[in-house]
C-alpha cells in the first residue's frame, strides 16, 4: 500500500505500508543493529519515536514471545528498507507484519533508509509523519511540525508500571507493597540482595541480569516516594532506562535526591541522566542520538574498550557537575561524550549505555556484578 513520510524540515520520502492503512507520527530516529528488531520494538525507551533500521532486510526470522522487552510494542512506527514476510527460524511464532498489525503499529518498507539515515545524521533527529491516505507534501509537513517535541516531554508516565511487581516465571507478579504481611515482601528480604528498581521504562532483560547477579528485584512505579522506598529497607536502588527528556521528570529527580547516600545506587540510560540532574548537573539533547549495538566505549579505570548497545537521545553534560560530586568513568570513543559516572563517597554509579544488551554485545554485563559488589561492601 502506497505511503508517504514527511519530515518537519520539508524532506519527503515515498514508501509503502506492509501493515495496511494508517497514519503515525513521532520523532524519527535510526538504529544500526543488524538483529534484535523485536527487542527494539518493545523497548520502552523508544516510546513516541518512529524507528528506522539501517540493516536492509527485516522480518526474516519472524517474532518470538521470549524476545519481548515489555508487554507492548512501544515504537510509533517501524521503518525498513525491505520487509521479509516469510520467516525462516525454528523459534518463530509468527510474522513481523502480523505482530505489528495486532498492536496497530504502522510498518513501512520500500523507503530509502540510507538516505533517511544520512539526512538525520546531518540535520538531527526530527519530528515526522507517515500516512497512507494523505499524499499532499505540504499538508504532511505542517502536520509534522505540530507533533509534540521530544525535548520538554515527560514520557515516563506513559511507560512506567502502574503497580509494583516481582519477576516470577519470566513475567511480572504484581503485589501491594503497603501490605507488609505479603509473603513476597518477606521474601524480598531473604538470602538475595534486595534491590528496588524505579521503573522509568525498564526492559525485562535488566531484571533478568540483576537476578542472575544475585538480586531479588522489586520493580516500583516511577512516582514511588522516598518514604515508601526507605520503609522497604532495600540493599540497593536501581534507576532504569526510559523515554523522553529527563529534565521534566522532576518527581524522579526529587526521589533520587532523597535516596543519595541511603544505599548504593546503579543507573542505566535515563536513570543516569536523572541521577546526573539529582547531583546538580544538566542534560542536553544529542543531535541524532546513539542507537545500535556497536558503540565503542572506553572504561577509564581499565583502559579497555567495550562495544556497547545504546539507545538514547539525551546525555549528561559533565561540565555542569562539580568534580567533588562525581567522576567520569566511561567515554564514547566516537565523540568523547560522557558514558559513565560515579561517586564512591555515596556509592552511586551509572552508565549511559545498556549493559543488559537485548539486542547487542555482552561486553558490559560485568556492571551488574559490580553493583552487587558495591552492595556487599556497603553491607560489610
Amino acid at each position: 500500500m502506497k505511503a508517504l513520510l514527511a519530515l518537519e524540515d520539508g524532506r519527503i520520502f515515498p514508501c509503502r505500508s506492509f501493515t495496511g492503512p494508517g497514519e503515525a507520527n513521532g520523532e524519527v530516529v535510526f538504529n544500526t543493529s543488524m538483529t534484535g528488531y523485536q527487542e527494539i520494538l518493545t523497548d520502552p525507551s523508544y516510546y513516541g519515536q518512529m524507528v528506522t533500521m539501517t540493516y536492509p532486510l527485516i522480518g526474516n526470522y519472524g517474532v518470538c514471545p521470549e524476545d519481548i522487552e515489555s508487554d507492548n510494542i512501544q515504537v510509533a512506527a517501524f521503518i525498513v528498507k525491505e520487509y521479509q514476510d516469510f520467516p525462516s527460524n525454528f523459534r518463530s511464532r509468527g510474522t513481523l507484519a502480523d505482530y505489528l498489525i495486532k498492536s496497530h503499529v504502522l510498518g513501512i518498507e520500500d523507503l530509502d533508509t540510507r538516505a533517511l539515515t544520512r539526512h538525520i545524521r546531518k540535520s538531527g533527529a526530527m519530528r515526522a509523519i507517515i500516512s497512507t491516505s494523505d499524499f499532499d507534501p505540504d499538508s504532511l509537513v505542517q502536520k509534522a511540525k505540530q507533533v509534540p517535541s521530544m525535548q520538554g516531554s515527560d514520557l515516563v508516565g506513559k511507560v512506567t508500571t502502574k503497580k509494583p511487581y516481582f519477576w516470577r516465571y519470566n513475567q511480572p507478579h504484581y503485589i501491594d507493597i503497603n501490605k507488609l504481611e505479603d509473603p513476597l515482601i518477606w521474601h524480598f528480604k531473604g538470602k538475595k540482595h534486595s534491590v528496588i528498581a524505579l521503573d522509568f521504562g525498564i526492559k525485562y532483560n535488566i531484571i533478568r541480569c540483576l537476578e542472575k547477579a544475585g538480586c531479588e528485584v522489586l520493580v516500583v512505579p516511577a512516582k514511588t516516594d522516598v518514604k515508601t522506598i526507605k520503609n522497604l529497607q532495600p540493599d540497593g536502588i536501581f534507576l532504569s532506562n526510559g523515554p523522553g527528556d529527563p529534565e521534566p521528570v522532576t518527581y524522579a529527580v526529587d526521589t533520587i535526591k532523597g535516596l543519595l547516600g541511603f544505599v548504593p545506587i546503579f543507573g542505566i540510560c535515563l536513570g543516569m541522566q536523572l541521577l546526573g540532574i539529582a547531583m546538580g548537573g544538566k542534560t542536553m539533547k544529542i543531535k541524532f542520538g546513539h542507537r545500535g549495538g556497536n558503540q565503542p566505549v572506553k572504561n577509564l579505570s581499565t583502559n579497555k574498550v567495550e562495544i556497547t548497545s545504546q539507545n538514547h537521545g539525551f546525555a549528561v553534560d559533565l561540565n555542569t557537575i562539580g568534580k567533588d560530586h562525581c567522576a567520569m568513568t566511561h567515554i564514547n570513543l566516537n565523540e568523547n561524550s560522557l558514558e559513565g559516572l560515579e561517586n564512591d563517597t555515596i556509592q552511586v554509579f551509572a552508565v549511559q549505555y545498556h549493559p543488559e544488551a537485548s539486542p547487542g554485545p555482552h561486553d558490559a554485563a560485568y556492571l551488574f556484578n559490580q553493583f552487587v559488589k558495591v552492595i556487599e561492601n556497603a553491607k560489610a
